[in-house]
């Protein structure tokens, strides 16, 4: 009975305290592919234009994000090589303070249609786009040459490494990878591979291939994971489409076909039985029913928006029927963050002078964080019943096309020129 009174106490000391966890970001669109972390920021710590800046280094190129653990955050950047060849390179900093605490090159960070156009102009520019995923003990990077690898997580050392075009006929697309890898269990996943293992599973311990599946060309965009009728899945999107594979045994599920046009570099959207999918270049948006047959999966389009709801590279959020995200294509500083309706496409309001940025949800899907292209962190509330804006800084320079994201209480951002951390729990408002 003292037992159970005390687990019944403490199960209700942590209902009580919702807001005092210290959640890591392990990989690019968040833990489960939501792009949601149940902390919530501290909105007194962001009021007047101010904030508690812990730390602000300088970041060359790339528009890379952050995943986090414990006391290390990790990123990619372009740095010159012994032979002063420019490459793209992972680093792990110290989360409180922005010391680098390792640093291992990569592949060579030269990009078609590249060269370093500076922050004035909008061109795209050399520098590394995917993010580090990691699981608290291994840090996974998938380069823009398509080369997996391993690093050990105190240290940098290279546990293992795969090169996807050489060994497994991967073929590359223009501009490169901007993938990042996505952990599931025990898998690394990624997309790149040639005929019969467009989508590859890895034990992501030692590096052993797990199952192989597809013939296409992989996108800009990152995987995803989702439970879909009860079923784990990872969730491509492709050249020919979106592809949902079965990670128990390697088995495509479902498909639907979706144009491609020069990029797709948004994830798929999953709410429910759901699937929303958007890209630019003249595209537009469409979403799906997937469907549980006597005979399998099958999907159905319930509407398709052709050439508007652009998410270019910004992958919008879900919540109770509405996306929240940034919706333009090439409206760089004045692109809308927009909430659409689910259902039919339907845009119910629209605030202008985002530009191309991203966005995640914090608390749990009650706070809307947002990253302008130009530098601006901005808390919004989620309601589609109008556009409510409750804090805003301005607190990078240079181009702002990566994710922010929210950690163990902490904002991390980046531009192409620096990184920022930002104290938003209680404590800093003390």
């Amino acid at each position: 009975m003292m037992v159970r009174v005390f687990l019944i106490a403490f199960l209700m000391t942590l209902i009580a305290l919702p807001h005092s966890y210290s959640v890591d970001w392990e990989q690019y669109n968040g833990n489960d592919s939501t792009r949601t972390t149940p902390e919530k920021i501290d909105l007194s710590t962001l009021k007047g234009n101010q904030a508690k800046v812990l730390w602000k280094v300088p970041v060359r190129n790339g528009f890379s994000s952050f995943s986090t653990a414990g006391d290390k955050i990790f990123t990619l950047v372009t740095r010159k090589d012994q032979d002063g060849i420019e490459r793209e390179c992972c680093v792990a900093l110290n989360a409180n303070t922005g010391e680098e605490i390792w640093a291992q090159f990569l592949g060579f960070a030269k990009y078609d249609g590249g060269g370093d156009s500076g922050t004035e102009t909008n061109r795209g520019g050399d520098g590394a786009r995917s993010t580090p995923s990691n699981d608290g003990e291994r840090v996974y990077v998938y380069d823009s040459r398509m080369n997996l690898y391993c690093f050990d997580i105190e240290d940098g050392s290279v546990k293992w490494q795969k090169s996807i075009e050489k060994d497994y006929d991967g073929r590359e697309i223009r501009w490169q990878s901007a993938a990042s890898p996505l952990l599931m269990d025990y898998l690394c996943i990624v997309a790149g591979g040639g005929e019969g293992q467009t989508m590859l599973g890895f034990d992501k311990r030692n590096g052993s291939l797990m199952g192989a599946v597809g013939d296409d060309l992989m996108t800009h965009a990152t995987p995803i994971r989702a439970k879909i009728h009860g079923i784990e899945q990872a969730i491509f999107f492709l050249q020919s489409g979106v592809t949902s594979v079965d990670v128990s045994d390697g088995q495509i599920l479902w498909h639907f076909d979706f144009p491609y046009v020069t990029s797709t570099a948004a994830s798929p959207v999953v709410a429910g039985d759901l699937v929303y999918c958007s890209a630019g270049y003249g595209v537009g948006a469409a979403l799906h029913r997937i469907k549980k047959t006597d005979s399998g999966f099958e999907a159905e389009e319930l509407w398709r928006a052709k050439n508007r709801l652009f998410n270019h590279w910004s992958t919008p959020v879900y919540k109770d029927g509405y996306l929240y995200g940034m919706f333009s294509f090439k409206d760089h500083g004045t692109g809308p963050l927009e909430c659409v309706r689910l259902e039919d496409g339907e845009v119910i309001w629209s605030e202008a002078g985002f530009g191309p940025g991203n966005v995640i949800f914090t608390d749990g899907g009650n706070q809307l964080l947002a990253l302008s292209d130009r530098g601006e962190i901005v808390v919004i509330d989620p309601n589609p019943e109008s556009y409510k804006e409750l804090a805003r800084v301005d607190v990078l320079d240079g181009k702002c096309w990566s994710t922010p994201i929210l950690a163990n209480g902490k904002i991390y951002a980046r531009s192409t020129t620096e990184a920022v951390c930002l104290d938003v729990s209680e404590a800093a408002s003390e």
